[in-house]
């Protein structure tokens, strides 16, 4: 897809492990009302061929012009036509791993309350940083709940994209209404759901109400 940036809007996470027509049945669904990339979870069953379900994956987000990541497993953009990593940690070994990758790959980190994270990033010049945990989550239920403080005290740090995630449904997208963030990762929130494209619809109609 040559190189893209994100700048906000839904970041939509799918499972893998998902039975692959119904993966591909709402992923679709959600594609079509319009969201800003997809992040492959490292969530793969054992039976899987993984290239092969990537590489579906992505040629269907493409048909969108949607960006595709893949959930730690940096090696994939060799083998595949994944668009970006990202990362639940820092890597240790993380300058070797950007010179393999090239210019053009996003990268993106989860951050948590520690901001030195924000702060590694922001040095690094990643392409966009995701807080999780803001409310409790079934799917986020490693990520220690964030606080709003400092989410806002990241924004003195860096203006790259930041997005929030963990438990966050439209019913709830008002109680952000104070922070300064340009998008939202979502999970479960779309994914379980039997008509992700209307789901997708509301997410986007109550972000755009908290600029009103």
């Amino acid at each position: 897809m040559g190189v893209t940036k994100l700048s906000g809007g839904i970041y939509l996470v799918i499972d893998p492990s998902m039975h692959e027509h119904e993966l591909f049945r709402k992923l679709s669904g959600a594609l079509n009302s319009g969201i800003a990339a997809v992040q492959i979870w490292d969530h793969f069953p054992p039976s899987a061929n993984i290239e092969n379900l990537v590489q579906k994956i992505c040629e269907i987000c493409h048909n969108h012009n949607v960006p595709v990541l893949i959930n730690n497993r940096w090696q994939l953009l060799n083998t595949s036509a994944v668009d970006g990593v990202h990362f639940d940690e820092i890597p240790e070994d993380f300058n070797s791993i950007k010179e393999r990758l090239g210019s053009n790959c996003m990268i993106g980190i989860t951050v948590n309350n520690d901001l030195s994270v924000v702060r590694w990033a922001e040095e690094n010049r990643l392409d966009y940083i995701s807080f999780c945990s803001i409310f409790p989550s079934t799917t986020s239920n490693s990520c220690e709940p964030v606080t709003f403080e400092n989410i806002k005290r990241t924004r003195s740090i860096t203006s790259m994209p930041l997005f929030l995630s963990g438990g966050i449904r439209p019913t709830n997208i008002k109680k952000l209404k104070e922070l300064d963030f340009d998008g939202v990762a979502v999970v479960s929130g779309i994914m379980s759901s039997d008509d992700p494209q209307n789901v997708t619809k509301n997410y986007l109609n109550e972000l755009k109400n908290l600029n009103k």
